[in-house]
C-alpha cells in the first residue's frame, strides 16, 4: 500500500521517495540528531530503516511519513505512526514518533505533523490509544509530547530492552493518549 498522503497548514507528510534517502542518511549521521539515541547510522542501517518503514505502510496502512516543506525543503526527516519490533510491559502498542534534520528544529515542525499523524490514527486508522516513549534527557521530544497533548504514564516507565544494562539511555518514560482524550481536544 502507497502511503496516505497528509497535509498541515505548512507540510507535506507522503511516501518515501528514492531521493530522500541521501538527506535521511544524513540525518541519521548527524550526532546532534542521533544525541538520544545508542549511536548514528551508516548508510546502509538508514537505507535498511528507509526500507521498513515502506513495509510498515504496506502492513499496517499508516507509518512514518517523509516530511517536507512546500517549496523550502523537499525532506526534513519524518513524523509519523509505527508499531514498536520490541516486547514492553505497554505493548502492543501504536507509537508516535519523529525524527528530524537540525536545521528543521525549533519551528514546531514534530509538533504540527505529530498532530496530523494522531488525526490519522484516531479517524482514519480506527485506533483506540497512540503512545510515545523516550530517554528522559530527551527534553525536546518529552516537550512534543506534551505540547501534542499526551500525558506522561509513570506507570508504563521501562527499561528499552534493546539497550544494554548501565547504558544512560536505557530507560525510557512512557506517554500516551487515548481517542477520547484527543476527541476532548
Amino acid at each position: 500500500m502507497a502511503a496516505p498522503q497528509l497535509r498541515t497548514e505548512r507540510l507535506l507528510m507522503r511516501g518515501w521517495q528514492a531521493s530522500d534517502r541521501a538527506p535521511f542518511a544524513e540525518l541519521n549521521a548527524d550526532r546532534r540528531v542521533m544525541e538520544h539515541f545508542p549511536s548514528t547510522m551508516a548508510r546502509a542501517d538508514s537505507d535498511a530503516f528507509a526500507d521498513r518503514i515502506q513495509l510498515g505502510f504496506e502492513m499496517h496502512g499508516f507509518g512514518l511519513w517523509a516530511v517536507e516543506v512546500p517549496g523550502e525543503h523537499e525532506f526534513i526527516g519524518f513524523v509519523g505512526l509505527a508499531v514498536p519490533s520490541f516486547d514492553a510491559p505497554f505493548m502492543p502498542a501504536v507509537e508516535v514518533g519523529w525524527r528530524l534534520a537540525a536545521h528543521a528544529w525549533g519551528h514546531g515542525y514534530a509538533s504540527e505533523a505529530a498532530r496530523e499523524a494522531l488525526r490519522y490514527g484516531f479517524q482514519e486508522a480506527g485506533l483506540d490509544d497512540i503512545v510515545s516513549f523516550t530517554a528522559p534527557v530527551n527534553t525536546r521530544s518529552v516537550a512534543v509530547m506534551r505540547r501534542i497533548g499526551m500525558h506522561h504514564d509513570p506507570r508504563g516507565d521501562f527499561d528499552h530492552p534493546r539497550l544494554p544494562e548501565g547504558d544512560p539511555l536505557r530507560r525510557h518514560v512512557l506517554y500516551r493518549i487515548s481517542r477520547a482524550e484527543w476527541s476532548a481536544g
